[in-house]
C-alpha cells in the first residue's frame, strides 16, 4: 500500500478510509467536512483530550464546533453517561440530519460511536482516536456499546464510522502508563495474523519505545491492516473475528476483579501469556510459544505477572459472561502458532472449550 493511503475497511453497507497520518488533526476540520458534509455536527470527547485540542496540543486548530465533554477513564462509559449524552443532544435540538465526531481513547470511540449508532435510530461518526490502543484496535471494526456491573461491553450496537482519523503525532501526548499499554493490541494482531509483524516488533522495540514517528505509523498502520482484513470478513464476529478477542477473555474478567484497576491494555498483555500457556496445555500451540510472546511484551513494558495474585477461581467465575460463551461454557480463541489461529474446533470454527483444571492451570502463569 502506498504510503499515506488510508486503509479501507469493508461492511455491509459499503466502506470506509482509515486515515493513517503523521499530522493528520491538522487537516480534522476538512475531513469532517468531508465524510459528514452538512450534517450538524457535535464532538463528543473525553474532557481531558479535548482541552489538549483545544489548547493547539493535537493539531494546529481548535475545534470551533459544538462540543460535548465525559470525564476521563473507563467508569464513564455507562448507561448513564450515554443517557446524558443523548438527552443533551435532545436539549440542543439535534436531529435526524446530525454527525458526531468521536475524540479519544478507546472509551470515547466506545461510548460516543454507541451514541451515535441509537440517537435518532442511528447518525453517522467519524472517529477520531487520540490513544495508541484506540489507533490500533477500538477505533476500527464498527463495534460500539458501554459497560455493566456484569462485564465489559454487553450493551453495544455494531455501527461502523464514515471514516477514522488517526494520527500517530498525538500519541505524544500520552502518559508513558497508557501509551504502553496500547502495545498490546498490537502484539495481539501479530500473534493471530502476521509472524512478520510480530518480528519485527521484536527488533523495532526500543524505537517504539522511544515513539519514534516511523516505526509508530508503521505499527499503526500494520495494525489496522490486520483488523480491518479481519473484520471486512467478518462484520458480526460469526466467524473468523472471534480471533480479534485473543486473550480477552483472561483480560476481561482481570478488568471485572481489579474493579478496572488495571488498563486494558495491561490485562490484555496477561491475557495473552494465560492463554498461550492454555494453548499449550491444550496441545493447540507449541512449547515455548507463551515464552516468546511473554518476552516481547515485558520488552514494551507490559506486566506479564500480576503484581497482586488473584484466586484462579474469583476469575474463573469472572469469566461467566464473556461473549463468546456458548451454552453457559468459557470459550477461548486459542493460538496455533505465531501468527496463526486454531481453527480445528469441531464445534466452533474458531474458538474452544477448556476444561477448569487446565484454565486454573493456565492462569497461574499470571498468577
Amino acid at each position: 500500500m502506498v504510503a499515506g493511503a488510508p486503509v479501507v475497511v469493508t461492511h455491509a453497507l459499503g466502506r470506509y478510509p482509515v486515515y493513517v497520518e503523521p499530522g493528520a488533526l491538522d487537516r480534522l476540520e476538512a475531513l469532517v467536512a468531508h465524510h459528514l458534509g452538512a450534517a450538524r455536527v457535535a464532538m463528543i470527547a473525553d474532557a481531558d483530550v479535548f482541552t489538549l485540542l483545544q489548547a493547539g496540543r493535537l493539531g494546529r486548530a481548535a475545534w470551533a464546533g459544538d462540543s460535548l465533554t465525559f470525564p476521563a477513564g473507563e467508569r464513564s462509559k455507562t448507561r448513564d453517561q450515554w443517557a446524558r449524552l443523548t438527552d443533551t443532544l435532545l436539549e440542543r435540538g439535534y436531529g435526524r440530519d446530525s454527525g458526531i465526531v468521536a475524540l479519544g481513547g478507546g472509551v470515547a470511540g466506545d461510548l460516543a460511536g454507541f451514541v451515535a449508532a441509537t440517537y435518532m435510530r442511528g447518525v453517522p461518526c467519524l472517529q477520531v482516536p487520540t490513544s495508541l490502543l484506540a489507533m490500533v484496535d477500538a477505533s476500527v471494526g464498527g463495534k460500539t456499546g458501554v459497560d455493566t456491573p456484569q462485564g465489559k461491553n454487553l450493551i453495544g450496537a455494531f455501527h461502523p464510522p464514515v471514516a477514522v482519523l488517526a494520527d500517530p503525532r498525538a500519541l505524544a501526548t500520552l502518559p508513558e502508563r497508557e501509551y504502553r499499554s496500547g502495545m498490546a493490541e498490537a502484539v495481539k494482531h501479530g500473534l493471530i495474523a502476521d509472524g512478520g509483524f510480530f518480528a519485527w516488533m521484536e527488533h523495532e522495540a526500543d524505537g517504539l519505545l522511544r515513539r519514534e514517528e516511523a516505526a509508530l505509523t508503521r505499527l499503526v498502520r500494520r495494525s489496522v491492516e490486520i483488523k480491518a482484513e479481519v473484520v471486512s470478513a467478518d462484520e458480526r464476529e460469526s466467524g473468523r473475528r472471534v480471533t480479534l478477542n485473543a486473550g480477552h477473555t483472561v483480560a476481561h474478567a482481570l478488568e471485572q476483579a481489579t474493579a478496572y484497576g488495571l488498563a486494558h491494555g495491561e490485562a490484555v498483555a496477561l491475557g495473552l501469556v494465560a492463554e498461550c500457556a492454555l494453548a499449550e496445555a491444550l496441545g493447540v500451540a507449541p512449547a515455548g510459544l507463551g515464552a516468546r510472546v511473554a518476552r516481547l511484551l515485558a520488552r514494551l513494558g507490559l506486566p506479564v505477572r500480576l503484581a497482586q495474585p488473584i484466586a484462579p477461581e474469583r476469575l474463573v467465575g469472572a469469566m461467566g459472561s464473556d461473549k463468546k460463551n456458548r451454552g453457559g461454557r468459557v470459550r477461548f480463541a486459542l493460538p496455533r502458532a505465531l501468527g496463526v489461529m486454531d481453527a480445528t474446533a469441531a464445534d466452533d470454527r474458531w474458538t474452544r472449550e477448556a476444561p477448569e483444571v487446565e484454565i486454573r492451570r493456565a492462569l497461574e502463569a499470571i498468577c
